[in-house]
């Protein structure tokens, strides 16, 4: 059917209207990090518009001080183990639930994906408060530790990989792996070289969400923290209470490079686009 003469000179108009307003959103969205960066290089220690100049010494602020890399240090060690346990366990759940039907499977699921709908202060709360509990229970120091500051964080990051991995699994076709079956591997075998394979964007991504959400988290670890083990995040809030100057900015702008590149560098090899 032929496009009328009025549709066709309206067409360009629509183009430019949808353009300008992905625009907006993506500008909308840049914004805040736009700012942060900017405020980084300001030269006057109390925040003026406009500066008075632009200087590197928050930068240097920031690295000589004895929290803030201790917290990186802390957050960086947290993050990374608990990634990888998280996908370790996360993965093993997201078979077991798509693979195979049991009683109660969707009650399990639930509970795995109930971190994703729950604030993240009550959820700090109620871990401490069980931590509390299981101390008093078991006679032994659980707040304030480095072992369960790690296991609230896997905790915190599991249902991000069951979430991704589960939902990538119901595209994968089974006979795939019914077909290595057949053809002589054994189940294992065809887990590790067939299905793991397809699976390996949204493996990939549910480690990148689980090592952000684990590193930028403060309401979960705010009360479980302890002497030599407090994260970056943390260090940054007690700053904050008796300092206001770029260097919160500062430390802001290097954590959203880092981020940045590390996402950056992992749709570079597995397109995220693809899971998320």
């Amino acid at each position: 059917m032929p496009t009328s003469p009025r549709s066709i000179g309206t067409l360009p108009w629509a183009t430019c209207i949808h353009r300008a307003v992905v625009a907006l959103v993506y500008a909308f969205m840049l914004c805040p990090l736009f700012f942060v960066i900017w405020l980084s290089f300001f030269q006057d220690a109390i925040l003026t518009f406009p500066p008075s100049g632009y200087t590197w010494k928050w930068y240097v602020n920031a690295w000589e001080n004895q929290a803030f890399l201790n917290g990186l240090i802390i957050s960086l060690q947290v993050a990374a183990v608990s990634a990888v346990v998280s996908v370790t366990l996360g993965v093993t759940a997201a078979l077991g639930l798509v693979r195979y039907r049991f009683r109660g499977a969707g009650i399990v699921n639930t509970l795995l994906l109930s971190p994703l709908l729950i604030p993240g202060i009550i959820i700090g709360v109620a871990t401490y408060l069980f931590y509390i509990r299981a101390e008093n229970m078991l006679d032994m120091d659980i707040v304030g530790t480095y072992g369960g500051l790690l296991l609230a964080h896997i905790c915190l990051t599991i249902p991000w990989t069951v979430r991704l991995v589960s939902a990538s699994l119901v595209g994968v076709d089974p006979s795939i792996e019914e077909a290595a079956r057949n053809l002589g591997a054994s189940a294992p075998k065809a887990l590790l070289l067939v299905t793991l394979p397809m699976l390996r964007p949204a493996i990939v991504a549910a480690a990148l969400f689980s090592f952000i959400i684990s590193f930028e988290n403060l309401e979960l670890s705010l009360s479980l923290v302890g002497p030599g083990s407090t994260t970056l995040p943390i260090a940054i809030m007690q700053y904050l209470e008796f300092n206001l100057d770029p260097t919160l900015a500062a430390v802001s702008t290097v954590q959203i490079v880092l981020l940045g590149a590390a996402m950056l560098i992992t749709d570079r090899y597995v397109k995220l686009s693809q899971v998320v």
